[in-house]
């Protein structure tokens, strides 16, 4: 790994990256970043699902060699975790994309670019030379995705996301109540197609492309079973970090239900309110293959751009591999369903949950 993307930081704690944003991101910006739709129930919930677990550990086991280790699409990668897609990281600092790109790269792990400007899927690939995915919202007809599909192929992107669970755009409360536009909306051009598109598109792409296809936004099993049927390559559980539906389950809840219907026919992606290296172990002892975070790396991005984001990902693999040796497990392999029991979570569920010591700290 190279060494530069294991720079030692002042900050040494996830919970650091959470109060150096703070004092770094305008109000609007802040309030975009932790928000959700509506009441905020789905950003809720989606920390409730992964707090209602428990590790069950096992002891006496050779944890001398941790190997956090994984494949994405056939490439190896330094720990199952993905930097998510989001269409505004230009808003967190200053030449994101070739911050965000190399940050990846140098660290080893997957990064998936999404933007409404179509110049960011070139910058993106342009500073990220390991494995990388373009997610795309259909903002045009099915010639106007394949043309953008082709783009993303000729780019040398690993795979492309399609994006399902944003039929509308939601009522984001936080925004409206302060008057805020996002600039990145103002800046998308094309029609919105989202609300027409539907599984015939999905199976037009995927007989049309050769690029690997994810289908992001996938929260029942019903809805696995058809992605699987149509020969999607990756069913990506999301439900937009709860931005989207109000009252929607959390991810990690949705999860096993999936798995149940995938039966190994896709590799099975998930985010939604995983910040934590237990929040990750979680999910993969749960089924899921890769894991994304978003609003933690951004946490790292807003902090100290290419710097914050290795931050980041050098505390996750941290206690990834802590919670790994802690359990009795050397390898991912190692991770099963008898490593995790339901309990009851031990602080109100809400965004920042997972740092529930904020309230003692304050910024240096």
């Amino acid at each position: 790994m190279d060494s530069e993307a294991r720079r030692p930081s002042s900050l040494q704690t996830l919970q650091d990256f959470v109060t150096a944003a703070r004092a770094a991101l305008s109000d609007e910006i802040w309030d975009y970043l932790i928000g959700g739709s509506e009441t905020e129930t789905t950003v809720c919930r989606n920390r409730q699902a992964i707090e209602s677990l428990a590790f069950r550990p096992r002891v006496l086991r050779r944890v001398d060699k941790i190997d956090t280790g994984a494949d994405f699409l056939g490439k190896p990668v330094t720990m199952p975790v993905f930097l998510a897609p989001v269409g505004s990281i230009g808003s967190f600092w200053e030449n994101a994309p070739d911050a965000l790109g190399r940050a990846a790269t140098d660290f080893g792990v997957p990064v998936f670019g999404s933007a409404v400007k179509a110049e960011m899927l070139d910058a993106i690939a342009a500073a990220a030379s390991g494995p990388k995915v373009f997610q795309i919202y259909t903002r045009g007809d099915r010639a106007w995705i394949d043309g953008n599909i082709e783009r993303v192929a000729a780019a040398g992107y690993d795979a492309c996301a399609i994006t399902v669970d944003n039929a509308v755009t939601s009522r984001r409360e936080r925004d409206m109540l302060k008057g805020f536009e996002k600039p990145w909306r103002k800046a998308a051009t094309g029609m919105n197609h989202q609300a027409a598109f539907d599984w015939d598109d999905v199976k037009y792409l995927r007989d049309k492309h050769a690029i690997k296809l994810i289908i992001k936004g996938i929260n029942t099993a019903e809805d696995a079973a058809k992605a699987c049927e149509i020969g999607v390559d990756v069913v990506h559980i999301s439900n937009h970090g709860g931005r989207q539906l109000d009252s929607g389950r959390g991810t990690l809840k949705a999860l096993p239900e999936v798995v149940a219907a995938v039966k190994g026919r896709a590799k099975i992606f998930i985010d939604g309110g995983f910040c934590r290296g237990t929040d990750i172990v979680k999910a993969l002892i749960l089924g899921a293959d890769m894991v994304g975070i978003g609003r933690m790396y951004l946490y790292g991005l807003a902090t100290d751009g290419y710097d914050g984001v290795t931050s980041v990902l050098n505390i996750l693999e941290n206690e990834i591999a802590t919670c790994m040796a802690l359990l009795g497990a050397a390898r991912l392999s190692d991770l099963d369903g008898s490593l995790l029991e339901a309990a009851v979570p031990v602080y109100p569920s809400h965004v920042h949950s997972a740092f529930p010591l904020l309230s003692h700290y304050q910024p240096k």
